[in-house]
C-alpha cells in the first residue's frame, strides 16, 4: 500500500470517528421510522428554517413543478480508503426463492444478479421476440422455425400527448408486456401494461404513472422484475416549501386525470430518517423504493424511503435493494462522508452504514456469502442523469458483513476497506465487474490521450484479505468486463481498433488470447449490449453490436453489425458477423423517444439459434461449426414488415 493511499484512507477513517480502539457499541437492527405524519413535517420544517436549499435541479433536463396534492393526500393507496456507507429497504409483497424470474439458459438479457430480471430492449416471450423500438411494441414469430413480423402497437396509452416524455425500457412477465418510461409533463416513472395474446398480437391494457424524481442512468437500468413483481428505485426531491406536492403517489392514468388521482403510497411511517440534516446548500431526496404487483387486475405499488443526500447509486440483489447517497461536494484529498441503505424486498425495515466514498456504478456491488462487496473510489459522486464521472480518484474495496448494517450510528470499520491501485489520469474512467470469485477492474478510455501505450488490469479474489492483487498487462484501454464462464472477457479500443482480450481466472489471472476488428467500435457499452452463450465445456460464443468508422465520413451515422467471436478454451476466433441494410437515416415518423437511450442493437440466442437486432431488422444466422452467415431476415419497420431469406 502506498503512503499516499495509506494516508487518504486514516485520514477518513479519522474523520468519520472509526479507528477508536474501544469497542464499539452494538448497532440497532435497523433505521427508525418516523413516528407519525407530524413528527416527519416537524422535520421538514425545521429544515427549512436552517435554511436548506428547497429542490433538485438536473444537469441537463429540469423537471416542471409537479402538481399539487391535496392538502390532506391519503396515507396510502388502498387497490484500500477508509469509505463509508447508508442503506435503503423496500416494502412491499414477500418475495422466495421460487419467485425469482427465469434468468438462465432461456433469458436473452445480459443481467447483473441472477434471478433478478432488468429492463431492455427486446425480450422473449414463448414463440415471440418483443421489440421496443422508438415509441412503438413490436412482436416477431420466431417459434417452430419460423421468423416472421407479427403485430405492431404504440407503447404508450392511446391518444395521450408524449411531449416531454421518454420511453425507455420494457420488460415482460408471463405475457405481460411492461414498458417503462418518464414523463415530465405527468409528474413522474410511466408504467403501460400491454397483454401478448396467443397469436402474437398486443393489447394495451393500462398506464399507471409514480411520483418520482428522473430515474435516468447513462450505465443503470431503472427496473428489476421477480417473478410478478416489479421493483423501482427513484430519487424523489424534497421540495421543504411543498413537500406534500413531490411524495410518491400512485395514479391510474385516464384521459380525465387530475392531479387529485394520485394517491400516496408513502406513509410516514415508511420514511427513515438517513441523515441528522441537510450539509449546508446539499440538497435532500426521498430515496424510494416502490414494489409493484403485477397479479392482480388493477396494479397496487407500495414504497419505503429513506430521507438523505442527493447523490446516489443503486443495486438490486436477490433479496434486497442498496442505495448509496453522499455529498456532491467531495474531493479525491477530503473524501466526505457517505452512506448505503439495505432495504431487503420481504418487507422489512431498512438498515444503514456510514461509510466515505463512493460506487463506481452498480457493477461495483455484489452482495454473496452473507457479504456485501463494494468497489469504491474517492471521486465519483453518483448515477443522477449524466453525472457518471471521469475519474474514481483512489480506490478500495469495501467488503463487510450484512450483520454490520444497523441504524444511523452503525459504521465500517477501517479494517473493512482494502487499498488498491487506481487510474493515473484524471480523464479516464474506471470499469469493474465481479466474475465467480474474483473481482476484475481497469481503465477505462482515456479522452485526453489517445496513444497505443499499455494498460494494467488487475483481478482480486474479493472474499480472502490476504489473497494478492494480481496485476496484467492489456494493450488496450477497458469499456467492457464480461464474463465468459468462469473467465473474463476485456473489451476496449487502441486507437481505432476494438480489441477483445480473453483473460484465465485462476492462481495467477493472466491474459490468454486476443482478437482485433480493425477501425471498428463499440456500438453500445451498456450491459445489455453483449451476451456470451456456453455451447460446451469451456466452449461458447459472444455477442456485441459494433460500428464501423466510415474514412470518408467522420459524421456518417454508418451501419450497426453484430460481431461473433468462438471461445474455445479461451481462445478467441473470429466467426462473422450478422449486418443491417436499413439506413438508420430512414425517416420512421417515430412517435416518441426518437433517440434510442438503450441503444437498437443486440445479439441474441435461443436454443440454438443465433438472431441479432439490428434496429427495425432482425437477422437470423447459420452457424456451421466456427462460422456464422445470414440465414434470413425481416424488417419489421413501420410499413415494413416483410422476411427476406437467404
Amino acid at each position: 500500500m502506498s503512503g499516499i493511499v495509506k494516508t487518504a484512507l486514516l485520514s477518513a477513517a479519522l474523520a468519520l470517528g472509526i479507528l477508536a480502539t474501544a469497542p464499539a457499541a452494538a448497532a440497532k437492527p435497523s433505521l427508525q421510522p418516523f413516528e407519525d405524519e407530524a413528527a416527519f413535517q416537524a422535520l421538514l420544517k425545521k429544515w427549512k428554517q436552517e435554511g436548506a436549499r428547497s429542490r433538485l435541479r438536473h444537469p441537463v433536463m429540469q423537471a416542471p413543478p409537479p402538481a399539487p396534492m391535496a392538502a390532506n393526500p391519503p396515507e396510502v393507496d388502498s387497490s484500500g480508503q477508509s469509505l463509508s456507507l447508508d442503506r435503503i429497504e423496500v416494502t412491499g409483497s414477500r418475495i422466495s426463492a421460487s419467485d425469482l424470474a427465469p434468468t438462465g439458459p432461456d433469458s436473452i438479457t445480459n443481467v447483473q444478479t441472477e434471478g433478478v430480471d432488468e429492463g431492455d430492449i427486446v425480450k422473449k416471450a414463448g414463440d415471440y421476440l418483443i421489440v421496443l423500438r422508438r415509441g412503438r411494441l413490436f412482436t416477431v414469430r420466431i417459434g417452430d422455425d419460423e421468423l416472421r413480423a407479427v403485430s405492431t402497437l404504440p407503447a404508450h396509452a392511446p391518444g395521450v400527448d408524449m411531449d416531454d416524455t421518454w420511453i425507455d425500457e420494457m420488460l415482460i412477465s408471463d405475457r405481460t408486456v411492461v414498458v417503462i418510461g418518464y414523463s415530465y409533463e405527468r409528474g413522474g416513472t410511466e408504467i403501460g401494461l400491454f397483454e401478448l395474446d396467443a397469436q402474437g398480437g398486443l393489447h394495451y391494457r393500462n398506464t399507471y404513472q409514480l411520483r418520482s424524481g428522473d430515474y435516468y442512468s447513462e450505465r443503470n437500468y431503472a427496473s428489476r422484475l421477480i417473478g410478478r413483481t416489479l421493483i423501482f428505485y427513484a430519487p424523489v426531491p424534497v421540495d421543504l416549501d411543498d413537500p406534500n406536492a413531490q411524495l410518491p403517489a400512485l395514479r391510474h392514468w385516464r384521459t380525465a386525470a387530475t392531479p387529485d388521482d394520485f394517491k400516496r403510497i408513502l406513509p410516514a411511517t415508511r420514511i427513515y430518517r438517513g441523515l441528522d440534516r441537510p450539509d449546508g446548500d446539499q440538497e435532500v431526496s426521498l430515496h424510494t423504493v416502490s414494489i409493484c404487483e403485477l397479479g392482480a387486475a388493477e396494479m397496487s405499488c407500495r414504497a419505503t424511503a429513506v430521507l438523505g443526500e442527493d447523490s446516489r447509486d443503486f443495486y438490486v440483489s436477490e433479496d434486497a435493494v442498496y442505495v448509496w447517497t453522499a455529498s456532491w461536494e467531495a474531493d479525491s484529498e477530503h473524501p466526505k462522508p457517505s452512506s448505503v441503505f439495505r432495504l431487503p424486498l420481504d418487507g422489512g425495515a431498512p438498515a444503514a452504514l456510514r461509510t466515505s466514498g463512493y460506487p463506481i456504478d452498480q457493477m461495483s456491488f455484489l452482495q454473496r456469502d452473507g457479504h456485501l462487496n463494494v468497489l469504491v473510489g474517492t471521486s465519483y459522486d453518483g448515477q443522477g442523469m449524466w453525472r457518471q464521472g471521469l475519474k474514481a480518484g483512489e480506490v478500495a474495496l469495501l467488503r463487510v458483513p450484512l450483520a454490520s448494517f444497523g441504524d444511523a450510528t452503525a459504521r465500517a470499520p477501517a479494517s473493512a476497506y482494502r487499498a488498491l491501485p487506481g487510474i493515473n489520469s484524471e480523464y479516464a474512467s474506471l470499469y469493474n465487474r465481479y466474475i465467480g470469485d474474483w473481482l476484475v477492474y481497469g481503465e477505462g478510455e482515456n479522452w485526453a490521450d489517445k496513444r497505443p501505450i499499455k494498460h494494467s488490469g488487475y483481478a482480486l479474489r474479493y472474499a480472502d484479505s490476504q489473497a494478492p492483487l494480481q496485476a496484467f498487462g492489456l494493450p488496450h484501454y477497458i469499456s467492457r468486463i464480461e464474463a465468459l464462464g468462469d473467465d473474463a472477457l476485456l473489451v476496449g479500443p487502441n486507437g481505432s481498433d476494438l480489441h477483445f482480450t480473453s483473460v484465465r481466472l485462476d492462481g495467477k489471472p493472466a491474459p490468454a488470447s486476443a482478437f482485433v476488428y480493425p477501425d471498428t467500435y463499440q456500438a453500445d457499452q451498456r450491459t445489455h449490449g453483449f451476451f456470451y452463450r456456453p455451447t460446451g465445456d469451456g466452449i461458447g460464443i459472444a455477442g456485441l453490436p459494433v460500428l464501423r468508422e466510415d474514412p470518408d465520413d467522420d459524421e456518417a451515422p454508418g451501419q450497426a453489425s453484430v460481431v461473433y467471436l468462438r471461445n474455445r478454451a479461451l481462445h478467441l476466433s473470429r466467426m462473422g458477423q450478422l449486418d443491417a441494410r436499413t439506413s438508420p437515416a430512414v425517416d420512421d415518423g417515430c412517435q416518441v423517444s426518437c433517440v434510442d437511450w438503450y441503444g437498437n442493437a443486440r445479439p441474441i440466442f435461443v436454443g440454438g439459434r443465433v438472431f441479432a437486432l439490428l434496429g427495425y431488422e432482425l437477422v437470423e444466422g447459420r452457424v456451421d461449426a466456427d462460422r456464422i452467415q445470414e440465414r434470413r431476415r425481416v424488417d419489421f419497420g413501420p410499413g415494413r414488415a416483410a422476411a427476406v431469406s437467404k
